[in-house]
């Protein structure tokens, strides 16, 4: 896959180790990834100050070199990432190791199971905008609980008042149209 920006040269060189593996090429997210039997494994990109190569059950991987690395720690459940700031870091044997290693965990059928719902607390901004707005409180009850939670998340993660209430002006159309927040990446 033709790659641009500053690791141009370092994602050719993962590109050419990762294609000696024993799995197909296919193109998801915009991205090159790595399939065995359909199932997900392997895929790299460039980020502003690495490039990285990253295992989709790579929490599964015993990780000889100490390398991998969650990429958003306490959120990220099973992928690992091995992140690299120059080619010289490029080890193709130590590479091709783990993605052998990454094969026989999809062999083995190994998967994080998934968390059970956790109910999130609902915003005081939210709640009193559902108090006030009968309609638009209707409409909320009628997301699933999942489009409930995203909403409820993105409220109250923003640090500032300003930004929570831009957050709940950006969300209300979408509410009543009975959209998730993330709808348009799904």
């Amino acid at each position: 896959m033709k790659q641009n920006g500053p690791w141009q040269e370092e994602l050719e060189r993962i590109a050419t180790i990762l294609s000696k593996a024993p799995l197909e090429s296919t193109v998801k997210w915009g991205a090159e990834v790595f399939t065995y039997k359909g199932r997900n494994v392997v895929s790299y990109g460039g980020f502003k100050h690495y490039f990285a190569i990253w295992f989709y059950n790579g929490v599964f991987l015993k990780d000889p070199y100490k390398v991998l690395v969650s990429a958003q720690e306490g959120r990220t459940k099973s992928l690992r990432q091995w992140r690299f700031t120059s080619l010289d870091e490029v080890d193709e044997r130590k590479i091709l190791a783990y993605v052998h290693e990454a094969i026989e965990v999809e062999e083995k059928g190994l998967r994080v199971k998934p968390e059970k719902h956790q109910p999130v607390p609902l915003p005081a901004l939210l709640a009193e905008e559902l108090h006030r707005d009968r309609r638009l409180k209707a409409a909320f009850e009628q997301l699933s609980s999942g489009k409930q939670k995203e909403y409820c998340l993105y409220i109250s993660e923003a640090k500032q008042e300003p930004t929570r209430q831009r957050r709940l002006e950006k969300i209300r159309p979408m509410i009543l149209q009975g959209v998730g927040l993330n709808d348009k990446y799904k």
